[in-house]
């Protein structure tokens, strides 16, 4: 008789990680970087504006003199040309305008203004739009309709006729124009965040947050609002360089900020009146810092649009 064995069964051994597998974190904020800077032109877009907000910032440091400093100013260095040599010997790159000002120095102390003003009437517009939006889907209702027909009404006339008539009843300053910009802006965050958070108050992880029992203000705030997010991204990348360019615009018309203080948009208004005396640099420079600015933030935004949004998704 031949006796047959039967196998043992044989354990499989643990598998252990390979050291040329990592492990792999994706998380959405990575997978946004990652998207990012597979573009290179918006990587030069962001890199650009970063160079343009550390110079605007360290004015003071960086600029060869303070342009609004009258005890720095001389008006026999009025109108030198780019390249010109003071009567002490100080060259000036970009040339100075009637006032004896430097120009590279009015261009870094411009754009120091034009981003705060910009800046500040951003996160205000934000704020204020946010909250209306918000509150507006969640609720809906009368209080839904009533909201959206004062932005229905406020989105049919053009930003810079409204920013005109408010200037003209606040009259002129830093201050005045901010709150112009945050008036004109808002209706754009609301409508935005709105139709985002309907389609999230639809959702099952807000009926569940509404069973067990939680505020409205914690629903809205803790659950709704931060999947809103996304588009009000792209929305602020864009509104900051319309809140830049709609600045410079009432500045050069002589309604926004005060002439003490330096804005791209005055700099170039005071160089207008020479344009036919071949003074084209006192305008011209600083009319290039501010499409630089303005061109960086679109490049931008562009990107984060295309990487935001899922439909947009090769």
């Amino acid at each position: 008789m031949t006796s047959t064995t039967t196998p043992e069964p044989q354990t499989p051994e643990p598998q252990t990680p390979e050291a040329s597998d990592p492990v792999r974190i994706d998380s959405p904020v990575m997978r946004v970087v990652k998207q990012f800077v597979e573009d290179p032109v918006a990587v030069f877009g962001l890199v650009l504006f970063i160079a343009i907000a550390f110079v605007a910032i360290a004015a003071p440091w960086l600029a060869p003199q303070n342009p609004y400093d009258l005890a720095q100013l001389d008006i026999m260095d009025g109108g030198l040309p780019p390249g010109g040599t003071s009567f002490s010997g100080q060259v000036y790159w970009l040339g100075t305008d009637q006032q004896g000002r430097d120009m590279i120095s009015a261009i870094m102390y411009g754009l120091r203004v034009s981003l705060l003003v910009a800046s500040v009437s951003l996160g205000l517009a934000i704020t204020i739009g946010t909250i209306v939006g918000v509150t507006a889907a969640y609720f809906g209702g009368r209080l839904d309709s009533l909201i959206m027909r004062v932005v229905d009404l406020q989105l049919s006339f053009p930003a810079i006729l409204i920013a005109l008539i408010l200037l003209a009843l606040l009259g002129r300053g830093v201050e005045k124009v901010i709150l112009a910009l945050v008036i004109v802006q808002w209706a754009y965050y609301a409508r935005t965040v709105r139709s985002s958070a309907i389609v999230e108050r639809r959702k099952d992880y807000i009926d569940a947050a509404k069973c067990l029992a939680l505020t409205n203000r914690r629903i809205m705030f803790r659950h709704l609002l931060p999947n809103c997010v996304p588009p009000l991204i792209v929305v602020a990348t864009v509104q900051i360089a319309q809140a830049i360019a709609l600045e410079a615009t009432l500045s050069f018309l002589g309604v926004g900020v005060p002439i003490t203080e330096p804005s791209l948009g005055l700099l170039i208004a005071n160089g207008y009146d020479y344009l036919l005396s071949g003074r084209y640099w006192i305008s011209m420079f600083p009319g290039v810092a501010l499409v630089l600015t303005i061109i960086a933030i679109n490049l931008v935004g562009d990107r984060l649009r295309d990487v935001l949004n899922p439909r947009l998704q090769k």
